[in-house]
């Protein structure tokens, strides 16, 4: 049996009006200290968005988010951020934020392979159009906290 390790995850939302605290889910941040993974996926729904807000710069959202994406990466490109630590980026990542661009509280999970547990989140908590609890099964490896 493979091993179980511990990561923590929190979604990523576009708060297109912050004081109305209306959020479309966006994406997963990821971390698994014990497998050295950190990543974000992001499936970006304009439409969606703009259901809430029709005035949005969407262009200006794809550049915030694609950030997340860089920084989780690392290296220069993600600037002085990016020159920091995995764990250290996902704690700055997941710093709670009154922007646009905000992230969910942070919470655990168990798996034994967190590219199928960030692709298992970003599937249950992001897309649409799916039914959602047929999509993964009982030996995904994946176990909440309880």
């Amino acid at each position: 049996m493979l091993e179980q390790c511990t990561y923590n995850y929190a979604i990523i939302r576009v708060v297109p009006r912050v004081e109305r605290e209306e959020f479309v889910n966006v994406g997963v941040i990821l971390s698994c200290p014990a497998k050295e993974f950190l990543e974000a996926r992001i499936e970006f729904d304009e439409d969606r968005l703009l259901a809430l807000e029709p005035k949005i710069d969407l262009e200006t959202v794809r550049t915030h988010l694609d950030t997340f994406v860089a920084i989780c990466g690392g290296g220069p490109q993600a600037g002085p951020i990016g020159a920091l630590p995995q764990r250290d980026r996902f704690h700055w990542l997941v710093a709670p934020r009154s922007t646009v661009i905000q992230v969910s509280a942070v919470h655990v999970g168990r798996c034994t392979d967190p590219e199928i547990a960030l692709t298992h989140l970003l599937t249950k908590m992001v897309s649409t159009g799916r039914d959602n609890d047929s999509l993964v099964g009982a030996d995904d490896g994946i176990k909440p906290e309880a």
